[in-house]
């Protein structure tokens, strides 16, 4: 059992796999950071100082009742909030995430095309050099207008 299963986690797919799922988290944490810290600060002073995190709305009060300065202090009351700031920061992780993947799945089907074609022109067959004589049925060269095994004449 040890040994298949060996065999299993050394196969070159599911290494593949294990790579590409460890190397997405980590872009996954990039845009994340990418989002929070670059791309929404300046969106936030644009529209008037607002932290798109800390954006919500009060579904009931905590102990002590709203009104709350920040999320933090109403989670601390025990308030249940609806976090629009967050899904929104989300969405838009989302939308950035999903449009590299794109720009990647884009170029490898370029590449994949690309490299289709170049198998697709290696396998047409080259034009033939020679062709039979319609007479003595030797071997001519196909721009041959004379036959030099029979000397017969050759249409074109």
């Amino acid at each position: 059992m040890w040994k298949d299963f060996r065999e299993f986690v050394l196969r070159g797919n599911v290494l593949d796999l294990a790579v590409g799922i460890i190397i997405g988290a980590a872009f996954g944490t990039i845009v994340t950071s990418l989002v929070k810290d670059v791309i929404m600060p300046p969106v936030g002073l644009a529209i008037g100082n607002v932290d798109f995190a800390s954006l919500f709305v009060v579904l009931k009060d905590g102990t002590p009742a709203a009104p709350y300065a920040s999320l933090a202090d109403a989670q601390a009351a025990g308030a249940v909030t609806l976090n629009y700031g967050t899904f929104i920061n989300t969405i838009i992780i989302f939308i950035i995430v999903a449009f590299a993947v794109f720009m990647i799945v884009r170029v490898v089907n370029k590449a994949r095309k690309a490299t289709d074609a170049r198998k697709e022109a290696a396998a047409v067959a080259v034009a033939p050099a020679t062709k039979d004589c319609p007479f003595c049925l030797s071997k001519i060269n196909v721009n041959a207008s004379r036959c030099p095994a029979c000397t017969s004449q050759l249409g074109k």
